[in-house]
């Protein structure tokens, strides 16, 4: 299932990175335009490594896998909802995503540990 959300994950940051780069370009500010590019560049690489994390057949990468993509997942779409329009509280929220994806790097540094 994780293999098929990182996918899907991937998908939606090339996606809305292509969208950025060409149909809102013009309407953001600075700090929106570098929003947008950090969730996407944030979203992708992260999906791209709980998608190669997945592949393993260790249970401690997989549950690492998973919650990387989740804070990646968090972390992303508060940057694209601000770069919308979406109040500036959601950058409240944001560093939880942050530590979502921190936490799934001490995983997988523990599992790579254990093994």
């Amino acid at each position: 299932m994780i293999t098929l959300l990182a996918a899907v994950a991937g998908f939606v940051a090339v996606a809305l990175g292509a969208f950025g780069a060409h149909a809102l370009s013009d309407g953001f500010s600075g700090k929106a335009t570098g929003w947008w590019e950090t969730a996407t560049l944030y979203l992708l690489v992260h999906a791209a490594l709980a998608t190669a994390l997945s592949a393993t057949d260790s249970a401690k990468f997989g549950l690492a896998a998973t919650v990387l993509l989740a804070g990646a997942a968090l972390f992303a779409a508060t940057l694209y909802a601000m770069a919308l329009g979406a109040p500036r509280w959601f950058g409240a929220i944001t560093p939880l995503g942050g530590l979502g994806m921190l936490s799934g790097w001490a995983m997988i540094a523990w599992a790579a540990l254990k093994a």
